[in-house]
């Protein structure tokens, strides 16, 4: 007896989102035996959901969510030592994974394009104690992303960011950080940070052309900038893509990270996923091909 959660964010998809759940549920009913509805009330829900499904042996979780929902799927699994296959109908604004997994950005073709034979491995990245599934974010830019509100969300998709960032790029300044990367100490002065699992950051698919979600490492990269004018020169050369180092931009793969601000006294917090984190100091780490996945392809 094949048996399935689906766990559905009501919040997301706008006026669509009980037809999607419809739709969710008559494909899934054609492919498991049992198919148990649940819907998030409050941020967390999902991840207890997820954690319970594993521990009552359900073969497969999916969740119907933006990034955050998403990212609340994946950490209710995690930490379980048995792990349902993961799969999800992406609802959101940026929708990453979707991206990196070749999954259709519209619901109803995510749906109908679901298939059991879909599947492959999925690394994870842990953040202290939480866990992540496409890029943390540290600096000026990202804290101007922690301040989007969800109505500029809702009318500027992914650009609301961009727009956001762009905007604090007037206010850019550039902080002294200590990094301990695989074993290694360096010092760096930047006004943003990315750690990334996959290709897609905020919806730009070219950012990191090559992560891939099974490679079992993060990759790093940070702007160069300890003036408005470096910042300028550096945001181009990051968003036609980062392969290796250069004179704007910094990059290296890795397994394990700390990251921590060379002035104590300072604070700066993170962007998880597109949602508020952990303010630094940081421990970050990959978890190689933790989940299997349902995908696109």
């Amino acid at each position: 007896m094949k048996k399935v959660m689906l766990i559905v964010n009501p919040s997301s998809g706008g006026e669509k989102a009980k037809e999607y759940e419809a739709l969710a549920k008559e494909k899934l009913v054609s492919l498991f035996d049992t198919v148990d509805v649940k819907h998030t009330k409050k941020g967390g829900d999902a991840k207890q959901f997820a954690k319970e499904a594993a521990q009552n042996k359900y073969d497969s979780v999916i969740v119907m969510g933006g990034d955050g929902t998403v990212n609340e799927g994946v950490s209710g699994l995690a930490e379980q030592a048995d792990r349902p296959t993961f799969g999800f109908f992406p609802l959101g604004t940026v929708n990453d994974l979707a991206r990196a997994l070749a999954i259709p950005l519209d619901p109803q073709e995510a749906i109908e394009n679901f298939s059991l034979e879909k599947q492959k491995p999925l690394d994870i990245g842990k953040i202290n104690n939480d866990y992540f599934m496409n890029v943390v974010a540290v600096g000026t830019i990202p804290e101007a992303i922690n301040n989007v509100d969800s109505e500029d969300k809702t009318k500027l998709g992914k650009f609301a960011y961009f727009v956001s960032g762009m905007k604090e790029l007037l206010n850019t300044e550039s902080h002294h950080f200590r990094l301990e990367i695989d074993g290694e100490v360096e010092e760096i002065k930047s006004s943003t940070i990315l750690v990334g699992l996959t290709n897609s950051i905020g919806g730009f698919e070219q950012i990191l052309p090559d992560a891939r979600v099974d490679d079992g490492v993060l990759h790093l990269v940070y702007l160069k900038d300890r003036s408005l004018l470096d910042t300028l020169k550096a945001v181009p050369d990051l968003l036609k893509g980062v392969q290796d180092s250069n004179e704007n931009i910094g990059y290296r793969s890795f397994k394990q990270l700390n990251l921590s601000l060379v002035d104590d006294t300072e604070t700066l917090t993170t962007n998880i996923d597109g949602d508020e984190g952990d303010a630094l100091p940081l421990a970050i780490t990959i978890l190689p091909s933790h989940l299997t996945v349902y995908s696109g392809t």
